[in-house]
């Protein structure tokens, strides 16, 4: 009786990474069409989870958190298993990330042992320095520049809300801080509207400022900066606010208590607002300072699904840039 051999059933391969070498240090690390990309892989990661449990099988992903957090850190840590891969996070809170030994040195080392790095920081030429220096996708998860995954999270939201995002407004009120520069960019990228209203010399960032500017005239996004917060809101489909104080600026709390108060979202103001309008914050809200409870307890308030979706747009993420198939250490430009 003669034996034949069988050859073995073929495995399915992972999808090649579609964007080898990337970062994502900045939204304008991202094209239009990366951005609508990001956002359909995030509703089919978000609708049918099971079917990405191995998206990440065999990857590591190291974070690095130099500031708390709760909703950053659980969301990426959940997603990373939740696509099969591993993570290790590592605490700087009390210790600068080059303390001990320079950012080249450590990411020259950390770049042959992880897939990935996470990166919460203070300043943003950490991230981008880890970013230019390591062979491995690094992801900004906050810096005091930008704070791109939350606004992401937060476009994929309204998309989920409202639809085409080049139909809707969104009003931001308040401090012009990280996360309004990243709502800024997205905003100019999506080719939407967005209406900034801060005090007097609380604005944004002059080149992310100019910067969006450049993109909007490519996309035909809408940019409008006031200091009239009413003004802001008026007829607009989402209001948006922050903390008054960020991290690291603590010590202008006092002060920044007396300048900030109309800026506070309130009835009166949500009152300009459209009918159909949503409330948004990036959490964690200083109640009845930038927010009064009425508001975020409201059933105007999707200030919750954001806060879901940063897991499901963080794993899109991953998966874009580090998921799939080994490739080499090719670097792109970060502004």
């Amino acid at each position: 009786m003669s034996s034949q051999t069988l050859a073995a059933p073929a495995r399915p391969q992972p999808p090649i990474n579609p964007h080898p070498g990337r970062d994502l240090v900045s939204i304008r690390d991202l094209s239009p069409i990366e951005v609508e990309s990001l956002f359909h892989l995030s509703a089919l990661v978000k609708a049918r989870p099971q079917d990405f449990r191995t998206a990440l099988a065999g990857k590591h992903i190291a974070m690095f958190f130099e500031k708390p957090s709760l909703r950053t850190r659980l969301t990426f840590e959940a997603g990373i298993c939740g696509l099969g891969g591993s993570v290790s996070f590592i605490d700087q809170r009390h210790e600068r990330l080059e303390a001990r030994e320079t950012l080249s040195d450590i990411a020259h080392n950390v770049e042959r042992w992880v897939s990935g790095i996470v990166l919460r920081t203070f300043a943003h030429e950490t991230v981008a320095g880890m970013a230019e220096l390591a062979c491995v996708p690094v992801i900004n998860a906050l810096s005091e520049v930008e704070h791109p995954c939350q606004a992401l999270a937060d476009y994929f939201t309204l998309h989920e809300k409202f639809g085409n995002l080049r139909k809707i407004c969104l009003a931001y009120v308040g401090d012009g801080n990280n996360v309004m520069h990243s709502l800024l960019l997205t905003s100019a990228v999506l080719g939407s509207k967005i209406r900034i209203a801060t005090p007097k010399g609380y604005g944004p960032n002059p080149q992310i400022l100019a910067d969006a500017h450049d993109i909007a005239k490519n996309t035909g996004a809408i940019i409008e900066l006031m200091t009239d917060p009413h003004q802001a809101v008026r007829g607009v489909d989402a209001v948006y606010t922050d903390a008054w104080t960020s991290m690291g600026h603590e010590h202008e709390t006092e002060e920044r208590a007396k300048t900030f108060p109309p800026y506070q979202v309130n009835d009166k103001l949500m009152a300009g607002a459209a009918p159909h309008a949503v409330f948004m914050h990036c959490l964690p809200a200083h109640r009845n300072e930038e927010v009064t409870d009425a508001i975020i307890d409201s059933v105007r308030s999707i200030v919750f699904d954001q806060a879901e979706n940063r897991m499901h747009v963080q794993k899109a993420i991953l998966m874009m840039l580090v998921g799939g198939k080994s490739r080499q250490p090719l670097r792109s430009a970060h502004a």
